[in-house]
């Protein structure tokens, strides 16, 4: 079963298990608005340069893009935060079939979220996740790469209808969050391959991201 299989079956038992209709229809309105405004193709793309950082881990120690690079290529994932089931469950999947491959190319996976830094220290110990998580306060790093979006009023009313309070749960206290994204980077800091999910459901296939790496060796 593939990853989206497994989002998809996420899917229809949160949309007829577990959330009203009326909320399901807001947020299926908001998804494809925020398809059709094209946003996700005027993200950074294959060929320029990867936004710098220096983030907190769940320790709230700062970790360095440069530092990081140094040791080799990057894969960065951004996702919404531990609240989102399908971002817990996708990170699970790029733990167990992921991360193997990219320990065999030296290549480090690095999972960025707004939320504070206890939500990643959540994340990282609800699916035993062995790499790095880190808070992006402000969206700094999401703006910069042009994933950063800012849920409309009535997104946000039926987010609190099921209990998600986003100006809550991110570190700087603002709604924004970032379409789910993988970025493939190399070591000079440069974007080799990316691939942003405006349809916060669906997230890249881990094969198509071993695929993105094969320049890597």
């Amino acid at each position: 079963m593939s990853l989206q299989d497994k989002l998809d079956a996420l899917k229809t038992k949160f949309e007829t298990e577990m959330a009203p209709p009326d909320v399901v229809a807001v947020m299926h309105r908001v998804t494809d608005e925020l398809i059709a405004s094209g946003q996700a193709g005027r993200a950074l793309h294959a060929g320029d340069r990867a936004p710098v950082f220096a983030l907190p881990d769940p320790d709230g120690k700062l970790v360095s893009s440069q530092d990081l690079l140094a040791r080799g290529p990057l894969v960065l994932t951004f996702y919404r935060g531990a609240w989102c089931p399908y971002c817990n469950l996708a990170l699970r999947a790029y733990q167990n079939d992921l991360v193997p491959a990219l320990d065999q190319r030296g290549v480090a996976l690095i999972a960025i979220s707004p939320q504070k830094p206890d939500g990643s220290l959540s994340m990282q110990e609800k699916n035993e996740l062995s790499f790095t998580v880190l808070s992006d306060p402000g969206n700094q790093v999401a703006a910069a790469l042009g994933v950063l979006t800012a849920p409309t009023d009535d997104a946000r009313g039926a987010q609190r209808v099921i209990g998600i309070a986003l100006t809550e749960l991110n570190d700087d206290g603002t709604p924004g969050i970032p379409m789910p994204t993988v970025a493939v980077v190399d070591a000079a800091g440069i974007i080799n391959w990316i691939d942003v999910h405006p349809n916060y459901t669906t997230r890249t296939e881990v094969a198509d991201i071993i695929s993105a790496l094969a320049t890597f060796g």
